[in-house]
This record gives structure tokens, sequence and C-alpha cells, in this order.
């Protein structure tokens, strides 16, 4: 039986996208329909499922490639109802690498997702946006989580390391929209044992041990100081530079908070207890979700184990 190609994520129509919105095999994929759908910023991205061959993998790459004027793309997976240890993801490949690089993953079951190439090392904001509530019909809260310039998404969920800033907010009714005033939010500030040093050190391990060895960037034993090296002789300073994070959540506390709620009136499980997201703000200004993490549904229930390796918020 032949199939179709897979075709980008933003030139789907809307019965595509709601079809996709509401397939529950790709749970990532599912969410950026469902971002897409709502009209809220997310990279443009195509999906693999297993069973593609390596000439459709490659005829997808350079499609999407060219709908969006690049010649690298990133590289992600989505394995559906997680039972196995994390694949990390999020690293970014020359097109013609990306059927070599996609093989392993789809051999293995997983599907791949192709999207638009970021840089994770110059954004100027990350924040966890998590949605909390103990069951329909009742209040709950908003908190965001935040770092800023040089830091990324993978920080917060996997790296978890602590925000530079956490903006709460209680008593939030999911089902009926009133804004927040000002005095309602509650700013904590850094709680990081050692500070600014401490978390850019790890930073700059995890950058060392996992995102530049992943992707071939460094080669052998590497530690914070080789990071540190490979950012500065790239301009990619901005780690080291001031971290006005406060600021800068404060400028976007009241988008996020219309946006999570839309999101949570969208949540297909209506009966859900704790949504997740991650917002990029990137060095161009351009904003992005990621995700949409609902914590009932993220692992199946014969994992407790591997559900204790990833955090939801």
């Amino acid at each position: 039986m032949q199939t179709s190609p897979p075709c980008p994520l933003h030139t789907l129509a809307s019965t595509e996208l709601a079809a996709a919105a509401t397939d529950r095999r790709w749970p990532k994929w599912q969410t950026m329909a469902l971002l897409r759908t709502l009209r809220l910023p997310v990279l443009n991205a195509c999906l693999l499922e297993p069973g593609r061959s390596a000439p459709e993998v490659g005829a997808a790459a350079r499609v999407l490639a060219a709908a969006i004027g690049t010649e690298r793309l990133m590289i992600r997976s989505d394995g559906g109802v997680e039972k196995k240890r994390y694949h990390r993801g999020g690293n970014t490949f020359p097109v013609e690498e990306i059927p070599s690089r996609a093989a392993g993953l789809l051999a293995d079951g997983r599907a791949v997702i192709l999207a638009e190439p970021t840089n994770r090392f110059t954004n100027r904001l990350t924040v966890l946006v998590r949605m909390d509530r103990p069951g329909p019909r009742r209040t709950g809260t908003l908190t965001l989580e935040a770092l800023g310039p040089g830091y990324d998404v993978a920080d917060l969920t996997r790296g978890q390391l602590p925000p530079q800033v956490t903006a709460h907010l209680d008593g939030v009714d999911w089902a009926r929209h009133t804004p927040p005033r000002w005095h309602e939010w509650r700013f904590t500030g850094d709680r990081c044992p050692g500070g600014e040093t401490a978390r850019r050190r790890r930073r700059l391990q995890r950058l060392a041990t996992q995102t530049l060895a992943d992707s071939g960037q460094l080669d052998g034993p590497a530690g914070p100081a080789h990071a540190e090296v490979w950012l500065r002789e790239r301009g990619f300073g901005q780690l080291f530079g001031p971290q006005p994070t406060r600021e800068a959540l404060a400028r976007y506390a009241r988008r996020l908070f219309e946006d999570a709620f839309l999101l949570a009136l969208a949540q297909p499980n209506r009966n859900w207890h704790c949504l997740a997201t991650a917002f990029s703000v990137f060095d161009s200004a351009r904003t992005v979700y990621w995700d949409l993490v609902d914590g009932a549904r993220k692992y199946a229930a014969t994992a407790p184990a591997d559900r204790d390796e990833e955090r939801i918020a």
C-alpha cells in the first residue's frame, strides 16, 4: 500500500490539523497540531511515523527544508505513551544527514518529528508553564518557572536547573476567564545553592556531556570549560552576560496566562489535573511553544520507574 508523503505542519488544512490534534498515538505531534489550530506560535515541522524508508525520510526533509529556507533541520522523536527511558532530541543536522540520524529512532518504533532549526544557545527567555487543579470545576494554580539568556527548555524539564525566577498565581478558575491583577502574582527570586555561578556551571556541564556530545561538536571527555570555550569561540556569549529574567518574565506574564487559559479549555482530557507547556523567546524575539503535556497521559502505567526520570514541571 502506498503511503502519502509527510506534509509540513504549516501547510495542513484545518480538517487535517483537527484530525492530528485528536490523534493520541503521537502526543508531541498531537499538541503541536493543537497549538497550530489555536493559532499559538509553534515551529513548522513534519511527522514521520515508524516504517518510513530512508528515501521517504530524505524526501520529507528536503520538502520541509525548502519550505522554510534552510539547509539544516532539528530532529525530535515521539514514542507515544512513554515506556522507555527518555530519548534526547532537539539537535540540528544538515539535511543530507537526516535519514541516517532518524533511522535508529524509526527502527525503535518511535516517530520522528523534523522541525525548523533553532539556536538553543542564544535564547532570551525560557519559561515552563504549569497549570494545576484538584479537579473539574475547582480552582487551581498557574506557575511560571523562568530562565534567562543562554538557557533552554531542557535545562528546566530534564536538566532540573532551578529557575532564576518563579511566578505563581493562586485561585485560577480554569473554566471562567478572569484576568489576574498584578498584585495577585507572587514572584520568587533565585533559590539556587551557589547562585548564578553554580547554575551556569550545571548548564555548561549539560552542554558538554549531552548537547554538544550528541551532535558531535565535542569529542572525548569534556566538561564545563570545554563547553564555555565552544560557546565563546562562536560568539554565543548570552549565558555569560546580564540575566534580566524577572523583568522579562513580568513582560510576558499576562500573555502566558491568556495562552494557558486557552490551552486548558482546549485540552481533550476534561478531567485533567496537571498540564505543562514550554515557551521560548529566541534571540530574534520570535516566540514559540513546544508541547502540551498532560501529566495523567505522559507515561504508561507499566513504567513507574521511568516516570521518575523526567519531571513534568
